[in-house]
């Protein structure tokens, strides 16, 4: 595998010495700058303090969980910085809770680091590829890619780096049906999730897409895939 992008930076946000040890002199290996914070206080503190391109946080850590660092990124500090989330938790709960805080993938414990390196990357080129400004619109749901303001009935919509690439692929497909397969491969490429995540951030997308309101839009098409629009159309 060729070496990091020129100046690819991560933040490293791990308690476990052993772990961070590895992570850190693996990576550093393969060309990235890394930051390492072990709690969760200092390493809010670094990831607000500094530009990194990837962060890697565990989920259980002092001070300040994962959880916890990854709602005040993205919710109080508004950072869109790719978060890859390590947890030894492996339930469908646990993962949904790290998905709608705001984490972007997740790798279960223990892993191969290997493994944690091509995730990094995945994350590094998806943020980085980021396309020409479009204004989608499908009924009174409204996603200018630029500014990834997302607005719906004129209220403006909170959702996740991964919300923000689903909504993006089903916007710019409506009305037509997304296969399950299509939108795995537009949002993670050819590092595919597990079977659980692409179902987690439906889940997440929906509750802040149709529940607030009268009329879904995100439907779900048995055997096929998804589709965005109301029953009579756009």
């Amino acid at each position: 595998m060729t070496d990091a992008p020129k100046n690819a930076s991560v933040l490293l946000i791990e308690d476990h010495r052993d772990i961070a040890g590895a992570v850190v002199d693996f990576l550093e290996g393969r060309g990235f700058a890394v930051d390492h914070a072990a709690d969760g206080i200092t390493g809010m503190h670094l990831a607000v303090t500094n530009p990194y391109d990837v962060i890697v946080l565990d989920l259980m850590l002092p001070g300040l969980d994962g959880l916890g660092v990854c709602r005040k990124l993205r919710q109080e500090a508004r950072s869109d910085t790719p978060l890859l989330m390590l947890t030894a938790r492996d339930t469908l709960d646990d993962k949904i809770a790290g998905l709608e805080a705001g984490a972007d993938d997740y790798l279960v414990k223990p892993f191969e680091v290997r493994e944690l390196e091509v995730r990094v990357r995945a994350l590094l080129r998806r943020h980085r590829g980021a396309v020409a400004r479009e204004v989608l619109t499908v009924a009174d749901l409204v996603l200018d890619t630029a500014t990834l303001r997302v607005m719906r009935a004129g209220q403006v919509l909170t959702l996740t780096p991964i919300g923000l690439r689903l909504l993006t692929a089903l916007m710019r497909a409506s009305p037509r049906v997304v296969t399950r397969q299509q939108l795995e491969r537009d949002v993670w490429g050819d590092v595919l999730p597990d079977s659980d995540t692409l179902r987690s951030h439906l889940y997440t997308l929906r509750k802040a897409v149709d529940r607030p309101f009268g009329r879904p839009l995100l439907q779900t098409i048995a055997g096929i895939g998804y589709r965005l629009g109301v029953e009579d159309g756009r």
